[in-house]
């Protein structure tokens, strides 16, 4: 099956989603986040804004650490300092940070949280298609950084088809657990 077929089913499966599944699978997953050891002894840790019922991981963003959010500039992710209450929607629909924020060095960077649609058991993801993370994990100042793929339990298969720009992550997340 086509990398887009199976983005298309994936998203819908997880549209279809309730409120009430969402928010507990997003609270499962913040658990064990929490309770790991990579978020543990990171101090600067980007993350995202979920997008189409991602699960959610804003309550991370209390637990005292460097936060970085994205924001789309033109092909390429800018990562910067979250700061509360100052983010605003992208052209996409996508919550980002002000442009004028901190930005964020890779140097600085810990710990990776990536959004996935779906994963395979191997860390290798598929995302909505824009290559934005691809790019990013691609460039050599940010391979070797600690990398957890964020996804629901149906959306983790045993093996996707991959391309040669594809990075592996390095852990997976669910809402059962690591990976």
């Amino acid at each position: 099956m086509y990398k887009s077929e199976l983005r298309k089913i994936y998203l819908q499966k997880r549209r279809s989603l309730s409120l009430q599944e969402w928010e507990s699978k997003s609270k499962q997953v913040c658990e064990h986040l929490k309770a790991s050891p990579h978020l543990h002894s990171a101090k600067t840790v980007l993350s995202y804004c979920s997008f189409r019922q991602e699960p959610d991981l804003q309550e991370l963003l209390t637990i005292p650490k460097v936060w970085g959010l994205p924001r789309c500039v033109e092909e390429t992710l800018s990562w910067h300092v979250w700061t509360p209450g100052k983010l605003r929607s992208n052209k996409f629909g996508i919550q980002e940070p002000d442009p004028n924020s901190t930005l964020i060095n890779p140097e600085q960077v810990d710990l990776i949280l990536v959004p996935c649609v779906m994963c395979d058991r191997r860390g290798y993801r598929l995302g909505y298609g824009g290559g934005f993370y691809d790019r990013l994990l691609n460039q050599p100042e940010w391979q070797g950084k600690s990398t957890i793929g964020i996804v629901f339990d149906f959306a983790v298969i045993d093996e996707l088809s991959i391309d040669t720009w594809d990075q592996p992550l390095q852990t997976i997340c669910t809402e059962s657990g690591f990976i």
